[in-house]
């Protein structure tokens, strides 16, 4: 963001980066040289961060799916998946153009089929930070070892992708596991990425692996002891481990006391709450303001097809903005910027010298285009991602 907003101004990309932001009378007169786009009544803005999504699920829709459980949600999407003949790569793809259109530049995609994926989306029109997912446990466990390798290959990474690494939840990883992946975080400074406290029924999964969690594996036929307990909550595991004490990405964490909350402050961790999936499971009011009045670092995602009707993050801010009308503009579009790139530990999210030129620009009428924004159905008319022009071409 542009802290004051700045009216009449002008933006100097060189390079693919911001070199200079200003009144656009001044920046002409120092750069008569350059090449000027008019934006006439356009509202300049970052482009968004997407902090969380499942970009391979982008051929999904939400409403073909049972919501009134979150077991028989995901019964119902592994059913869907295992008679898929779908390409992930391709779906993946397809959901960054959907991103695009409204105005995200940068992705934390959580990946399942990273070796197929990240070759595409390496030259794709967005940045984006593959998580390589890693799963299983009980009978599962050797899929985990199996996805390391995979999640980890930085064959790949480029300037629009970089790789992190997702233990997935601890439903579907052990405490081993998320050691391990810790582990090797820290050695190979990898952003890390988990689900974590999506459901109540998390804590007793992990506590006694009972609950609908620990049928849903028995209906599967998969599970086989022993699997490690831990006698507290997903995020009291997670501080054990030191999951809070590294900058991991936390998504949902949807149950959460107000302790919890105390070991989130005094920790290094973000959380990403998708507003927009937390409706379609009708779940109780999320902790996110609370977590801001503590000073946790809160971003926005949309998650998937499979639980969010579009990818425009948007949505999700006007959903916020719609609930919560007392919290100021400017905080919620923080969530989908400057908290992003917190999130993600990555340049952006704001209009200022050295970061990169991902800018988005919206047609306004109004003295006050954020509000505007969120209040109406607005959808960008250019977005740049390194200073490049990617929608529409009629501006270029």
């Amino acid at each position: 963001m542009v802290d004051p907003p700045l009216r009449d101004g002008a933006v100097v990309i060189k390079g693919g980066r911001v070199l200079e932001v200003g009144p656009a009378d001044k920046i002409r007169r120092r750069y008569p040289q350059n090449k000027m786009t008019p934006l006439a009544g356009q509202a300049i803005l970052p482009g968004m961060i997407n902090a969380h999504a499942h970009l391979e699920l982008s051929h999904v829709e939400a409403e073909d799916l049972p919501h009134d459980s979150f077991v028989k949600w995901v019964r119902g999407l592994r059913a869907m998946l295992r008679s898929d003949v779908v390409d992930p790569a391709r779906s993946a793809l397809k959901g960054v153009w959907q991103s695009i259109v409204y105005g995200v530049t940068h992705i934390g995609d959580i990946s399942r089929s990273c070796r197929e994926t990240r070759g595409l989306l390496r030259h794709g029109p967005a940045r984006i930070t593959s998580f390589g997912e890693a799963l299983g446990l009980a009978k599962l466990r050797p899929n985990f070892e199996e996805s390391l390798p995979g999640a980890l290959d930085d064959s790949f990474q480029n300037q629009r992708l970089r790789i992190g690494l997702s233990p997935h939840s601890p439903y579907t990883v052990d405490l081993a596991g998320y050691r391990q992946c810790l582990v090797l975080a820290r050695k190979l400074c990898l952003p890390l990425a988990t689900h974590l406290a999506e459901v109540p029924e998390e804590r007793e999964f992990l506590m006694n692996q009972t609950g609908p969690l620990r049928k849903m594996w028995d209906k599967f036929g998969l599970w086989a002891d022993p699997v490690e307990t831990f006698k507290g909550s997903p995020i009291a595991m997670a501080k054990a481990i030191g999951l809070l004490d590294y900058p991991t990405l936390l998504a949902h964490v949807n149950d959460c006391t107000e302790e919890e909350l105390g070991w989130l402050k005094d920790g290094k961790a973000s959380v990403v709450y998708c507003p927009r999936t937390h409706a379609y499971f009708n779940r109780p009011p999320h902790s996110w303001r609370r977590m801001m009045e503590l000073g946790i670092n809160v971003a926005v995602g949309t998650d998937s097809r499979a639980s969010s009707p579009t990818l425009n993050l948007v949505d999700d801010l006007r959903l916020l903005h719609q609930q919560s009308p007392d919290v100021p503009v400017e905080r919620i579009w923080h969530m989908a910027t400057i908290n992003g790139a917190r999130a993600l530990e990555c340049d952006g999210g704001q209009i200022a010298y050295g970061e990169p030129a991902d800018l988005v620009s919206f047609d306004i009428q109004s003295d006050d285009p954020l509000t505007e924004i969120l209040e109406n159905n607005l959808i960008p008319n250019g977005v740049w991602v390194g200073g490049k022009l990617i929608l529409p071409q009629s501006l270029q």
